[in-house]
């Protein structure tokens, strides 16, 4: 791509982000779409941005997003894993600021499997004697 241009990838449960990160004034679109009118939340929104707050990098960087996958909680936390990888990527020395935070870090829960024989994925069926 462009001089510049920084890329790397997030993911949390299914969700999977590609993240770009070019030199401007701190602007981000998410799948074509302004941050807030996508994720919704205001929370989840803090929470993706952290990263860039954290470094004190948030009005230095346009940022742009193709999430799929999941909903808007895993997007929003493949998202903010995506923007710290970048991060580091562009400059080294932010990596134990952002280690420490746990930003750095893929969240490894999933969605549990269904077992057979079973109501739920660990809820069993009523027994009763007679």
């Amino acid at each position: 791509m462009g001089e510049g241009i920084i890329h790397a990838v997030g993911s949390r449960k299914s969700a999977v982000a590609k993240v770009w990160l070019k030199p401007g004034d701190g602007k981000m679109v998410i799948n074509g779409k302004n941050p807030l009118e996508y994720i919704k939340r205001e929370d989840l929104l803090n929470d993706l941005l952290s990263p860039l707050r954290l470094t004190g990098l948030d009005k230095k960087f346009n940022i742009v997003v193709k999430v799929e996958g999941g909903g808007l909680s895993g997007q929003a936390g493949a998202i903010r894993l995506g923007i710290a990888k970048a991060v580091v990527l562009m400059d080294s020395s932010f990596k134990s600021t952002l280690k420490n935070a746990g930003l750095l870090r893929r969240d490894p829960r999933e969605k549990e499997r269904m077992k057979y024989g079973l109501a739920k994925r660990r809820k069993r069926f009523q027994w009763t004697k007679r």
